[in-house]
This record gives structure tokens, sequence and C-alpha cells, in this order.
């Protein structure tokens, strides 16, 4: 693992977010959602994410997600992913990161 300094870290903006909708990204090479998410100062923003093993639609809407916003958009099979969402791999799908408790959308993470 290399190791970096705190202040490349700092470069990374992690934001807290809430998804207001989810529906699966036709033309994936592997199943993915299309996502909007509302980051409150920084308005709602697209992903998609290969989160369909552990999520439904359902399960998304209303969800605090944790979201790198600061790396340049990305095509997904004809879909603008504006941010990154983060999450962990189980081994059985990816699990998502989150918050608890109430967060203001936007919210820096550090």
């Amino acid at each position: 693992m290399a190791m970096i300094e705190y202040e490349q870290f700092r470069q990374v903006d992690m934001r807290v977010g809430k998804v207001v909708s989810a529906e699966p990204l036709a033309g994936a090479r592997r199943p993915a959602y299309r996502m909007t998410i509302d980051f409150g100062p920084l308005g709602m923003r697209q992903s998609s994410a290969q989160i369909t093993d552990l999520y439904t639609p359902r399960d998304l809407v209303g969800r605090l997600v944790v979201a790198v916003v600061n790396f340049p958009p990305k095509r997904i099979a004809g879909f603008r992913s504006e941010v990154l969402v983060l999450g962990v791999d189980t081994g059985a799908g990816v699990a998502l990161l989150g918050v608890d408790g109430d967060v203001p959308l936007g919210a820096r993470v550090y």
C-alpha cells in the first residue's frame, strides 16, 4: 500500500448526498443502476453504480450515501456519471458507505 500525505487526501472531495431516484442502467456491460443524488448546496448529480447484487432501486431511494464529487465525469453506456458513490466489495456485492443520523446534504467527509 502506497502512503500519501494528508494534503493529498484532502484533494479528494467526498460529500454526503441523498438518493432521490434509482433505476437500472440500460446498456451497461455489467448490471448497474443510474441514480440521481441530492447534494444540497452542490445540487443534483448523477451516478452509475454496480450495486445491483445487494440493493434494489427501492432500497436506494432516500438513502444517504458518500460520494467523491470532484472526479471528472465518466460516460458509462451513454450515461454521464458525475460522482463516484463509495462502497466496499463484500464478495457478495458492493455495500454502500453511508452515514448515521441527521447529516446535512452536501456535508464534507474528512
